[in-house]
């Protein structure tokens, strides 16, 4: 049987009808399963298997029915939908149990964890304290699991040794701009755009000296928005930000007090949730004497500021693993896909109107 199937060459089939998986097994000698598994990339598949059956598909000029593909669509975009596979989300920090400490981080799990229950996965946490990444690969592969989310490394640097993993057998995402770990597609904050929108609020509200205080770190944006902000502007007084080196924490809080006397605005525009204190420990008085605003209202005690949408940063980072799965786009990428996700403004006691 199998023989007779094999017989009909391109060359019988009605040049009318489109190309199909299964007229590609018939050249190729295989199994109609084998050709879809190996046009999808799939890892049972031996790299030569794939090459062949692709070296087909374009030989025989195949190309997916639309028809089909609007069915997929359908079946991935309705309400109802059964738990199909599974997705992982690497957890990389010392103390797995930190990042969902931080209520920003917190929301990313919770936003991800919601679209990917609507898109039909699962998603399951991994602890490379618990799991070397060479073990993760070799669970990820029995359980069919083809897409990973690399959650933020909150600032530690990880011993992780991140090229013990094949991520050309992946689709992956990162959640936030990370330093550490391969350079994959990633979704974050819109940190500048959330600052400019930051400014812009507070200017209007009556403020004239607006400063900057920030920890020192490439990964974060917020600086770059402010100084975008403050050029824009034009305003009479500028006040240097002030950037505090994240491994001298100790020194903080004197740098910031000689700061704050030498510039006294009467704005702040701040990411560092030790701020209040030393407002406190120097009698100055928030709002009375100077108001405050945070980049992030879910991680400090300020309640004026940007809520930066952390929701939704986890609803993208799926959905942009999910398409990357479905485009059969696995590995680290030549060129990065960025997802930057903006905030919006929160008013709070902390920045009270200054216009009569």
């Amino acid at each position: 049987m199998a023989e007779e199937e094999h017989s009909e060459s391109t060359s019988n089939r009605d040049p009318g009808r489109s190309v199909t998986l299964r007229d590609i097994a018939r050249e190729l000698g295989v199994s109609h399963v084998t050709v879809s598994l190996a046009l999808r990339d799939h890892p049972r598949i031996s790299a030569a298997t794939k090459t062949r059956v692709k070296k087909k598909a374009a030989e025989m000029d195949y190309h997916p029915d639309p028809m089909l593909s609007a069915l997929s669509h359908y079946r991935l975009t309705s309400k109802e939908k059964p738990k199909q596979a599974q997705l992982a989300w690497l957890n990389p920090l010392k103390d797995p149990k930190k990042l969902l400490q931080n209520e920003e981080f917190r929301l990313y799990w919770e936003g991800a964890n919601e679209i990917a229950l609507k898109l039909g996965f699962g998603l399951e946490e991994f602890y490379t304290e618990e799991l070397s990444l060479h073990r993760m690969d070799t669970i990820f592969k029995t359980r069919n699991i083809r897409g990973v989310i690399i959650a933020p490394l909150v600032g530690e640097v990880t011993p992780l040794n991140w090229d013990d993993f094949p991520w050309k057998d992946y689709a992956v995402v990162r959640l936030g701009r990370g330093l550490q770990g391969p350079l994959a597609h990633y979704v974050t904050s819109a940190q500048v755009s959330n600052t400019v929108l930051a400014y812009d609020h507070i200017t209007q509200m009556g403020y004239k000296h607006i400063a900057f205080v920030g920890n020192s770190s490439k990964r974060r944006m917020f600086l770059a928005g402010y100084t975008w902000a403050q050029a824009y502007h034009s305003s009479d007084q500028f006040i240097p930000p002030l950037l505090l080196d994240e491994n001298k924490p100790d020194e903080h809080q004197a740098i910031f007090m000689h700061w704050m006397k030498t510039y006294n605005p009467d704005a702040i525009i701040t990411d560092n949730n030790l701020l209040l204190e030393w407002l406190k420990d120097m009698g100055r008085a928030v709002p009375d004497n100077v108001g405050i605003i945070t980049t992030s209202i879910h991680d400090t005690p300020i309640n004026a500021g940007i809520d930066q949408n952390p929701l939704e940063i986890g609803r993208s980072a799926i959905r942009l693993l999910v398409s990357l799965m479905n485009e059969h786009h696995f590995g680290i990428p030549d060129v990065r896909t960025t997802i930057l996700v903006e905030g919006r403004w929160v008013e709070g006691s902390m920045l009270p109107n200054r216009i009569p």
